[in-house]
């Protein structure tokens, strides 16, 4: 294979007028840590001593400042690594990596040991200069010379549960800081009868310093190239023939059926080279199939090599799924899947539609993937902290009670035709709980083991009279192990739980579990020791008390005040004739947030487009594919921050030039819908699915309409994704609920558009009270204005006019303290709170007048 081509330098990020001196600008986003000022502080006189000789060529001056930089931040992270709190990175992803600590990590399985027959091309396998770059110096696994391999090994019996010898392995491979990029020159994009003065290259960098300006030279991309899976899949096909299987399925949860997925379980991702968050890889004996859903097929043609074959999943005349796709195909077939990695619910589905078809599936005791990937990156070892009862509101002591008491209310689980007394064999008496999120929510504690969410991994068994947590020890401090040992909760392994759950250790009884469990733990317990129910955790989890929903209220108000600072910076440089791409809008954004009190990261990945690109719903860009954002088509910029006290999720696009007609009006009624949902009062055991028709029924107007769902639960410093309820689902609204409000619409190709403020459900007083006190409402929590340059003024009603204006000045009441010390900001967020709807129509000749 030939080598890759040397990595193309990122497009400059900001086009500054010609004439314009190169200044450094004071900025706001810089945030020095107190070893960062301290440093500054002893090197002002040294620098100034050398600025002299460091002004003798442009190159010197360009190492010197490097250097200048790398050294201050080895100092900033030598001076800082002792203090005893939590530090987040500064990278984009929501996880520190453990290749950052010091002492020297074992490799600790997240399986059991066993022996198979070696494989071919089992060499020991070492870094590559790319695999560095990409992962960022992250441990992985390196083979053994020994022919032992690793997997889950829940179904290997008791013998091998004595087998816990440990793999060392050799130091993790240093890292060194990237080099910055230096940004080629530019010329204007823009015709040459363009008014504005041509553009040239200007490296945004040079406005941050300090700890902003480290993170940006660092956060350098590697080349994303298409990977060839010949190899892997031929290796995959020797154990599919040593199990006799036709099918082996591939799929992109992790054994707790988690949205989000850490490195160590992106199995689907390795195997087939896609990188979306969703779909499911399927390999037969001569082909490899992936069936994903409309929001990445772009992107799956994009990455997947010659090897696979994409199915669209849900396409006019197609399967609307894998499982679909894979029962019209199965026919006498054996189909191999990890147990672990399909939860109860889609298994037994799966199997009720295959014995139709006289075919079945079967469940190898080791994931193949695992058994092929050489250098899978280790679990995270990242140690869990305590959520303080200022954020939670309850302690937990009161919710394992809660859990119990429900336990205690479960009938026993006695056939219909039996009229015997219950057995103790017959009796609930205790739950499993697999999601993380409700682990976490229950025991208020928090980790860093999932991107985007504050998770690790554990499973939790509570009965009448014994709690069991499944954690790792080297995840403990010892203020958590004190916070476990006051709640009387028992600590055991995290791969101890196949053991406790082939002992019965919890006795005779019925355990519960809830349909999302994976299905290797119902074939563990048996079908006569459990009872499949919707989780209960959920449900309570779900309806926030008052400390959850105030800190939420906080926690909206400080993300809506970095929005609108960012919003005001962004206009700002576009109006100033600078060109801002996808990327660094969406990277500047994260910066105003990191100042903010009780940030912890991105609740989810920056989804920042314009033009075609906000057409794909769920697109985020990459530093060196990001397009420029443009001002003949609306940008469109959902995001959101985890803070301690609450999970924002906002939306808004804005237009920074004149729109069209047609944009104006599907914004129009996109507004409308939102406008709908926001103002909507209904009666108590109202759902979701049944509000859901407000949002669309503007849109419907003019045949429009939005292939997503409408709006969806989120979490207290939990998952920006939480159910039951939400607007696709048939659960029943209740004052504590929490729910985004998102319509939106996408012209494809060519522009898209979605406005999503996030609403609290609550009790509202009515004039008629029918029925009595049964009427509910929603709060709102998104404190960002709404544009009204795209609006159609004609199109509004004289109460949605109101509520616009409403709005955008309640934002103005709420945010202008916040906003003191930013007079730029302030100054747009007043300007957006007075103006009208729309935009002045072009006057004689065809001259048009913007007053901003």
């Amino acid at each position: 294979m030939a080598p890759p081509p040397p990595p193309p330098p990122p497009p400059p990020m900001c086009f500054p007028f010609a004439n314009r001196s190169r200044t450094r600008e004071a900025s706001p986003l810089i945030v020095r840590t107190d070893s960062e000022k301290s440093y500054a502080s002893s090197q002002m006189s040294e620098n100034r001593s050398n600025r002299s000789e460091r002004s003798d060529n442009n190159s010197h001056r360009s190492s010197q400042r490097s250097d200048n930089h790398s050294n201050r931040s080895k100092r900033s992270h030598n001076s800082t690594g002792s203090q005893n709190k939590l530090v987040r990175s500064g990278s984009r992803s929501t996880t520190r990596s453990i290749a950052s600590d010091t002492e020297k990590l074992s490799f600790d399985s997240d399986s059991e040991i066993y022996d198979v027959p070696t494989l071919a091309n089992e060499s020991r396998t070492k870094f590559s200069q790319h695999s560095r770059e990409d992962s960022k110096s992250a441990l992985t696994r390196v083979d053994s010379k020994k022919s032992t391999k690793w997997g889950y090994g829940w179904g290997l019996g008791k013998v091998k549960e004595r087998e816990r010898e440990m793999l060392e392995r050799s130091p993790s491979v240093d890292s060194e800081r990237p080099p910055l990029y230096k940004s080629p020159t530019r010329t204007s994009s823009r015709s040459s009868g363009s008014k504005r003065p041509p553009f040239y290259s200007n490296d945004s960098a040079s406005t941050l310093v300090g700890s902003a300006y480290e993170r940006k030279i660092n956060d350098v991309e590697s080349i994303k190239e298409k990977v060839d899976t010949t190899e892997r899949l031929d290796e995959i096909r020797k154990l599919m023939v040593k199990e006799k299987l036709d099918y082996y399925v591939v799929p992109s949860e992790d054994p707790h059926q988690s949205e989000y997925v850490a490195a160590s379980d992106k199995r689907r991702s390795w195997i087939s080279g896609f990188t979306g968050s969703a779909g499911q890889a399927i390999i037969s004996k001569t082909a490899a199939y992936l069936v994903t859903d409309s929001r990445y097929w772009l992107q799956a043609r994009d990455e997947l090599d010659s090897n696979w074959h994409l199915i669209p999943g849900g396409a006019v005349d197609g399967p609307k799924d894998w499982i679909d796709w894979l029962v019209d195909r199965a026919k006498d077939s054996k189909i191999g899947i990890d147990a672990r990695m399909i939860s109860h619910e889609k298994a037994t589905l799966l199997n009720t539609q295959l014995n139709q078809k006289n075919s079945k599936l079967i469940y190898p005791p080791q994931n193949f993937i695992d058994m092929v990937w050489k250098e899978k990156p280790l679990r995270s070892k990242e140690p869990v902290f305590i959520q303080s009862l200022e954020f939670t509101g309850r302690e937990a002591s009161t919710k394992i009670a809660e859990v119990r008491a429900w336990i205690q209310a479960q009938p026993p689980a006695v056939p219909s035709y039996s009229k015997a007394a219950p057995t103790p064999a017959q009796m609930h008496i205790g739950t499993l709980i697999t999601s993380l999120s409700s682990i976490a929510w229950l025991l208020n504690l928090r980790g860093s083991d999932i991107p985007f969410n504050p998770l690790f991994y554990t499973y939790l068994f509570i009965s009448l009279d014994r709690v069991v947590l499944f954690l790792d020890s080297v995840k403990l401090t010892d203020e958590v192990e004190d916070h476990l040992r006051a709640l009387n909760i028992e600590r055991k392994e995290y791969n101890d739980i196949w053991a406790f759950l082939r002992r019965r250790e919890w006795g005779e009884g019925k355990v519960l579990i809830s349909p999302e469990t994976s299905y290797a733990i119902s074939l563990m317990l048996t079908h006569f020791r459990y009872t499949v129910t919707p989780s209960f955790i959920d449900s309570i989890k779900a309806i926030k008390n008052e400390v959850e929903l105030e800190g939420l209220r906080r926690a909206y108000l400080r993300d809506g005040a970095a929005y609108v600072r960012w919003l005001a910076w962004l206009e700002h440089k576009i109006q100033q004739g600078y060109d801002i791409t996808e990327y660094e809008a969406a990277w500047r954004l994260t910066e105003y947030r990191r100042q903010n009190k009780h940030y912890w990261g991105l609740a989810y990945e920056n989804i920042s487009a314009s033009g075609p690109n906000a057409a794909l719903p769920h697109y985020s860009p990459t530093k060196s594919g990001a397009r420029m954002i443009d001002r003949d088509t609306p940008y469109l910029n959902d995001s959101g921050g985890q803070y301690r006290d609450g999970t924002c999720d906002t939306t808004r696009t804005v237009h920074f030039g004149r729109p069209s007609v047609d944009q104006s009006e599907a914004y129009t009624r996109v507004l409308q819908g939102h406008i709908a949902i926001d103002s909507a009062v209904f009666p108590e055991g109202t759902t979701g699915s049944q509000l859901d028709v407000l949002a669309r029924r503007a849109l419907w107007k003019d045949g429009l309409n939005y292939m997503h769902g409408t709006g969806h639960g989120f979490g207290s410093f939990l998952n920006v994704h939480e159910g039951p309820h939400g607007f696709s689902s048939s659960v029943a609204l209740l004052p504590g609920h929490v729910i985004t409000n998102e319509p939106g619409f996408y012209l494809d190709g060519r522009w898209g558009m979605r406005i999503e403020s996030a609403l609290a459900i609550r009790r509202v007083k009515t004039k008629g009270e029918f029925n009595g006190d049964v009427w509910l409402g929603f709060e709102r929590l998104t404190c960002v204005p709404i544009q009204t340059r795209m609006v159609k003024e004609s199109m509004l009603t004289k109460e949605e006019k109101q509520w616009l204006k409403d709005h955008n000045k309640k934002c103005l009441e709420r945010l202008e303290l916040h906003l003191k010390d930013d007079k730029r900001a302030l100054k747009w967020l007043k300007r957006e709170s007075e103006r009208g709807v729309g935009i002045a129509a072009p006057g004689p000749g065809g001259i048009t007048i913007d007053w901003d």
